[in-house]
Protein backbone atom coordinates (compact mmCIF):
# COMPACT_ATOMS: atom_id res chain seq x y z
CA UNK A 1 0.00 0.00 0.00
CA UNK A 2 1.04 3.81 -0.30
CA UNK A 3 1.06 6.88 1.23
CA UNK A 4 -2.03 7.84 -0.33
CA UNK A 5 -3.94 5.06 1.47
CA UNK A 6 -6.47 5.44 3.63
CA UNK A 7 -7.54 3.32 6.91
CA UNK A 8 -11.11 2.57 8.54
CA UNK A 9 -10.40 2.50 12.15
CA UNK A 10 -10.46 -0.95 11.95
CA UNK A 11 -7.94 -1.27 9.67
CA UNK A 12 -5.60 1.07 11.55
CA UNK A 13 -6.27 -1.25 15.40
CA UNK A 14 -5.18 -4.16 13.52
CA UNK A 15 -2.06 -2.23 12.40
CA UNK A 16 -1.62 -0.77 15.93
CA UNK A 17 -2.11 -3.05 18.30
CA UNK A 18 -4.99 -0.47 19.83
CA UNK A 19 -8.50 -1.36 20.35
CA UNK A 20 -11.28 0.45 18.14
CA UNK A 21 -12.27 2.34 21.18
CA UNK A 22 -9.08 3.47 22.13
CA UNK A 23 -8.40 4.96 18.94
CA UNK A 24 -11.93 6.45 18.83
CA UNK A 25 -10.84 8.02 21.88
CA UNK A 26 -7.96 10.02 20.73
CA UNK A 27 -9.77 10.84 17.70
CA UNK A 28 -12.56 12.46 19.10
CA UNK A 29 -9.69 14.47 21.71
CA UNK A 30 -8.07 15.76 18.46
CA UNK A 31 -4.96 13.82 19.08
CA UNK A 32 -4.96 11.26 15.84
CA UNK A 33 -7.26 12.68 13.29
CA UNK A 34 -9.19 11.67 10.68
CA UNK A 35 -7.96 12.29 7.32
CA UNK A 36 -10.83 12.12 5.34
CA UNK A 37 -14.79 10.25 5.68
CA UNK A 38 -15.94 7.47 4.00
CA UNK A 39 -19.33 8.19 1.79
CA UNK A 40 -21.12 6.53 4.62
CA UNK A 41 -19.04 8.67 6.99
CA UNK A 42 -17.13 6.59 8.62
CA UNK A 43 -13.25 8.03 9.58
CA UNK A 44 -10.44 7.56 7.51
CA UNK A 45 -6.76 7.62 8.43
CA UNK A 46 -3.26 7.84 6.71
CA UNK A 47 -0.29 6.08 6.84
CA UNK A 48 0.71 8.81 9.34
CA UNK A 49 -1.64 8.06 11.75
CA UNK A 50 0.34 4.69 12.68
CA UNK A 51 3.46 6.48 13.41
CA UNK A 52 0.88 9.28 15.30
CA UNK A 53 -0.72 6.45 17.65
CA UNK A 54 2.41 4.97 18.00
CA UNK A 55 3.97 7.71 19.72
CA UNK A 56 1.34 8.43 21.89
CA UNK A 57 1.12 4.75 23.21
CA UNK A 58 4.30 5.21 23.75
CA UNK A 59 4.49 8.62 26.00
CA UNK A 60 0.86 7.38 27.20
CA UNK A 61 2.86 4.42 28.86
CA UNK A 62 5.31 6.38 30.21
CA UNK A 63 2.99 8.13 32.43
CA UNK A 64 2.10 11.68 30.45
CA UNK A 65 -0.96 13.20 30.61
CA UNK A 66 -3.59 13.36 27.15
CA UNK A 67 -3.19 17.46 27.33
CA UNK A 68 0.66 17.22 26.96
CA UNK A 69 0.54 14.29 24.23
CA UNK A 70 -1.35 16.61 22.61
CA UNK A 71 0.87 19.20 22.05
CA UNK A 72 3.64 17.55 22.01
CA UNK A 73 2.64 15.33 18.50
CA UNK A 74 1.14 18.93 17.41
CA UNK A 75 4.66 19.61 17.41
CA UNK A 76 4.14 22.88 19.93
CA UNK A 77 6.21 21.65 22.66
CA UNK A 78 9.58 19.54 22.11
CA UNK A 79 9.23 16.19 23.19
CA UNK A 80 13.01 16.18 24.79
CA UNK A 81 12.13 19.10 27.16
CA UNK A 82 8.97 17.07 27.91
CA UNK A 83 10.73 13.82 28.44
CA UNK A 84 13.63 16.16 30.71
CA UNK A 85 10.22 17.68 32.80
CA UNK A 86 8.74 14.05 33.37
CA UNK A 87 11.14 12.53 34.47
CA UNK A 88 12.15 14.67 36.73
CA UNK A 89 8.61 14.75 37.91
CA UNK A 90 9.11 10.76 38.09
CA UNK A 91 12.34 11.10 40.39
CA UNK A 92 10.88 13.40 42.60
CA UNK A 93 7.81 10.32 43.21
CA UNK A 94 10.39 7.48 43.43
CA UNK A 95 11.82 9.45 46.29
CA UNK A 96 8.55 9.93 47.65
CA UNK A 97 7.89 6.16 47.37
CA UNK A 98 11.22 4.88 48.36
CA UNK A 99 10.70 6.71 51.87
CA UNK A 100 7.22 5.33 52.02
CA UNK A 101 8.26 1.62 51.36
CA UNK A 102 11.10 2.05 54.17
CA UNK A 103 8.96 3.28 56.66
CA UNK A 104 6.79 0.49 56.08
CA UNK A 105 9.60 -1.94 55.91
CA UNK A 106 10.86 -0.91 58.75
CA UNK A 107 7.12 -0.73 60.57
CA UNK A 108 6.84 -4.31 59.81
CA UNK A 109 10.24 -5.56 61.06
CA UNK A 110 9.93 -3.75 64.46
CA UNK A 111 6.42 -4.44 64.83
CA UNK A 112 6.45 -0.37 65.38
CA UNK A 113 3.25 1.31 67.73
CA UNK A 114 1.76 4.02 65.97
CA UNK A 115 3.85 7.10 67.96
CA UNK A 116 7.04 5.42 66.51
CA UNK A 117 5.09 4.92 63.07
CA UNK A 118 4.38 8.54 62.87
CA UNK A 119 8.06 9.69 63.93
CA UNK A 120 9.74 7.35 61.34
CA UNK A 121 7.69 8.82 58.83
CA UNK A 122 8.60 12.27 59.88
CA UNK A 123 12.07 11.69 60.08
CA UNK A 124 11.84 9.98 56.50
CA UNK A 125 10.29 13.10 54.85
CA UNK A 126 12.55 16.00 56.32
CA UNK A 127 14.41 17.95 54.02
CA UNK A 128 18.27 18.61 53.33
CA UNK A 129 18.57 21.44 55.70
CA UNK A 130 15.98 19.80 58.25
CA UNK A 131 17.92 16.86 58.36
CA UNK A 132 21.33 19.02 58.72
CA UNK A 133 20.13 20.65 61.34
CA UNK A 134 18.65 17.40 63.83
CA UNK A 135 22.21 16.15 63.27
CA UNK A 136 23.87 19.71 63.89
CA UNK A 137 21.61 19.62 67.26
CA UNK A 138 23.31 16.36 68.19
CA UNK A 139 26.32 16.74 67.57
CA UNK A 140 26.49 20.42 69.68
CA UNK A 141 25.19 18.77 72.33
CA UNK A 142 27.69 16.23 71.92
CA UNK A 143 30.82 18.22 71.09
CA UNK A 144 29.40 21.77 72.61
CA UNK A 145 31.85 23.85 75.14
CA UNK A 146 34.43 21.01 74.94
CA UNK A 147 37.89 22.79 74.78
CA UNK A 148 39.41 19.88 72.38
CA UNK A 149 42.52 19.68 69.96
CA UNK A 150 41.74 21.06 66.75
CA UNK A 151 40.96 17.31 65.32
CA UNK A 152 37.63 17.16 66.73
CA UNK A 153 36.33 19.28 63.81
CA UNK A 154 37.18 15.64 62.11
CA UNK A 155 35.70 14.07 64.26
CA UNK A 156 32.54 15.71 63.75
CA UNK A 157 32.61 15.64 60.00
CA UNK A 158 33.44 11.87 60.41
CA UNK A 159 30.16 10.83 62.53
CA UNK A 160 27.73 13.44 60.12
CA UNK A 161 25.38 11.25 57.76
CA UNK A 162 24.58 12.64 54.25
CA UNK A 163 21.86 10.37 52.89
CA UNK A 164 21.91 10.95 48.75
CA UNK A 165 19.51 12.92 46.44
CA UNK A 166 18.43 9.34 45.38
CA UNK A 167 19.15 6.89 48.37
CA UNK A 168 18.30 3.04 48.11
CA UNK A 169 15.77 1.80 50.66
CA UNK A 170 18.62 0.32 53.15
CA UNK A 171 19.76 3.54 53.58
CA UNK A 172 16.23 5.81 54.48
CA UNK A 173 16.24 3.00 56.96
CA UNK A 174 19.96 3.45 58.31
CA UNK A 175 18.45 7.36 58.39
CA UNK A 176 15.74 6.72 60.40
CA UNK A 177 17.38 4.85 62.96
CA UNK A 178 20.03 7.06 63.11
CA UNK A 179 18.01 9.87 63.50
CA UNK A 180 15.98 7.97 66.03
CA UNK A 181 19.23 7.55 67.88
CA UNK A 182 20.40 10.97 67.74
CA UNK A 183 17.45 12.23 69.51
CA UNK A 184 17.80 9.42 72.51
CA UNK A 185 19.00 11.68 75.48
CA UNK A 186 20.19 8.29 77.29
CA UNK A 187 22.57 8.29 73.53
CA UNK A 188 23.29 11.61 73.95
CA UNK A 189 25.38 11.25 77.25
CA UNK A 190 26.74 8.41 76.38
CA UNK A 191 28.23 9.71 73.66
CA UNK A 192 28.63 13.29 75.37
CA UNK A 193 30.96 11.39 77.86
CA UNK A 194 32.92 9.43 75.31
CA UNK A 195 33.77 12.61 73.82
CA UNK A 196 34.34 14.87 77.19
CA UNK A 197 37.16 11.49 77.75
CA UNK A 198 38.56 11.84 74.40
CA UNK A 199 38.61 16.00 74.89
CA UNK A 200 40.60 15.47 78.19
CA UNK A 201 43.21 13.22 76.15
CA UNK A 202 43.82 15.64 72.71
CA UNK A 203 44.27 18.62 75.43
CA UNK A 204 47.10 17.11 77.29
CA UNK A 205 49.70 18.25 75.00
CA UNK A 206 53.34 17.41 74.68
CA UNK A 207 56.44 17.20 72.76
CA UNK A 208 55.16 14.31 70.80
CA UNK A 209 52.47 16.49 69.08
CA UNK A 210 48.95 14.68 67.57
CA UNK A 211 48.26 11.42 68.94
CA UNK A 212 46.20 8.72 68.91
CA UNK A 213 43.23 7.98 71.72
CA UNK A 214 43.02 4.95 73.65
CA UNK A 215 40.74 3.15 71.50
CA UNK A 216 42.70 3.08 68.45
CA UNK A 217 45.87 2.02 71.31
CA UNK A 218 43.86 -0.97 72.47
CA UNK A 219 42.77 -1.77 68.91
CA UNK A 220 46.27 -2.14 67.58
CA UNK A 221 48.11 -3.85 70.50
CA UNK A 222 45.55 -6.03 71.67
CA UNK A 223 44.10 -7.10 68.32
CA UNK A 224 47.19 -9.79 67.95
CA UNK A 225 46.64 -11.20 70.96
CA UNK A 226 42.94 -11.56 70.41
CA UNK A 227 43.73 -13.07 66.77
CA UNK A 228 46.12 -15.42 68.48
CA UNK A 229 43.46 -16.78 70.97
CA UNK A 230 45.10 -15.51 73.98
CA UNK A 231 43.14 -15.94 77.28
CA UNK A 232 42.75 -12.44 78.66
CA UNK A 233 43.25 -13.96 82.74
CA UNK A 234 46.46 -16.19 81.65
CA UNK A 235 50.40 -15.30 82.29
CA UNK A 236 50.35 -15.06 78.91
CA UNK A 237 48.25 -11.91 78.23
CA UNK A 238 50.72 -10.18 81.07
CA UNK A 239 52.87 -8.68 78.37
CA UNK A 240 49.94 -7.29 76.43
CA UNK A 241 48.36 -5.75 79.12
CA UNK A 242 51.78 -4.21 80.57
CA UNK A 243 52.11 -2.87 77.03
CA UNK A 244 48.72 -1.14 76.01
CA UNK A 245 48.67 0.05 80.30
CA UNK A 246 52.44 2.20 79.76
CA UNK A 247 51.34 3.45 76.40
CA UNK A 248 47.83 4.60 77.66
CA UNK A 249 49.83 5.97 81.13
CA UNK A 250 51.99 8.14 79.26
CA UNK A 251 48.80 9.01 77.16
CA UNK A 252 47.22 10.65 80.22
CA UNK A 253 49.86 11.62 82.31
CA UNK A 254 49.17 9.05 84.56
CA UNK A 255 51.25 6.50 86.50
CA UNK A 256 50.93 2.89 85.30
CA UNK A 257 48.74 1.33 88.31
CA UNK A 258 45.72 -0.12 89.95
CA UNK A 259 43.75 3.28 89.75
CA UNK A 260 44.75 3.30 85.49
CA UNK A 261 43.68 0.33 84.90
CA UNK A 262 40.41 0.36 86.70
CA UNK A 263 40.08 3.87 85.03
CA UNK A 264 40.98 2.28 81.70
CA UNK A 265 38.34 -0.62 82.23
CA UNK A 266 35.67 2.12 82.47
CA UNK A 267 36.51 4.05 79.79
CA UNK A 268 36.86 1.12 77.22
CA UNK A 269 33.16 -0.39 78.68
CA UNK A 270 31.93 3.08 77.43
CA UNK A 271 33.71 3.15 74.28
CA UNK A 272 32.14 -0.70 73.85
CA UNK A 273 28.88 0.49 74.26
CA UNK A 274 26.76 -1.09 71.80
CA UNK A 275 24.88 1.60 70.52
CA UNK A 276 28.20 3.45 69.49
CA UNK A 277 29.21 0.52 66.93
CA UNK A 278 25.34 0.82 65.82
CA UNK A 279 25.39 4.35 65.13
CA UNK A 280 28.38 3.98 63.23
CA UNK A 281 27.45 0.96 61.21
CA UNK A 282 23.95 2.70 60.41
CA UNK A 283 26.56 5.89 59.58
CA UNK A 284 28.20 3.71 56.80
CA UNK A 285 25.16 2.25 54.98
CA UNK A 286 23.78 5.99 55.02
CA UNK A 287 27.42 7.19 53.27
CA UNK A 288 27.68 4.60 51.25
CA UNK A 289 30.74 3.47 53.32
CA UNK A 290 32.36 0.17 53.78
CA UNK A 291 31.03 -1.47 57.07
CA UNK A 292 33.07 -0.62 59.58
CA UNK A 293 35.30 -3.01 61.66
CA UNK A 294 33.90 -4.17 64.90
CA UNK A 295 36.02 -3.66 67.32
CA UNK A 296 33.52 -4.71 70.14
CA UNK A 297 35.90 -8.43 70.61
CA UNK A 298 39.04 -6.53 71.07
CA UNK A 299 37.41 -3.66 73.93
CA UNK A 300 35.99 -6.82 75.59
CA UNK A 301 39.17 -8.38 75.68
CA UNK A 302 40.98 -5.81 77.14
CA UNK A 303 38.22 -4.88 80.03
CA UNK A 304 38.52 -8.61 81.18
CA UNK A 305 42.11 -8.65 80.81
CA UNK A 306 41.97 -5.55 82.89
CA UNK A 307 39.40 -6.43 85.60
CA UNK A 308 41.02 -9.73 86.50
CA UNK A 309 44.57 -7.71 87.31
CA UNK A 310 42.45 -4.94 89.02
CA UNK A 311 40.38 -7.26 91.80
CA UNK A 312 41.60 -6.74 95.17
Amino acid sequence: MDGDTLYSIGELARRTGLTVKTIRFYSDRGIVAPTDRSPAGYRLYSIDAVARLDLVRTLRELGLDLPTIRKVVDRELSLPEVAAAHAEALAAQIRVLRLRRAVLMTVAERGSTPEETELMHRLAQLSEDERRRLIGDFLDAVFGGLDAAPAFAGVMRSMTPELPDNPEAEQVQAWMELAEMSLDPGFRTMVRRMAEDLAAEQTRSDMMGPRRDIAAVVRDQVGPALAAGIDPASPQADPIVAAFTAHCAHLLGRPDDVELRRRLATRLESVSDPRRERYLQLLAVVNGWPAPESLAPVFDWSVQALRVRTRQ
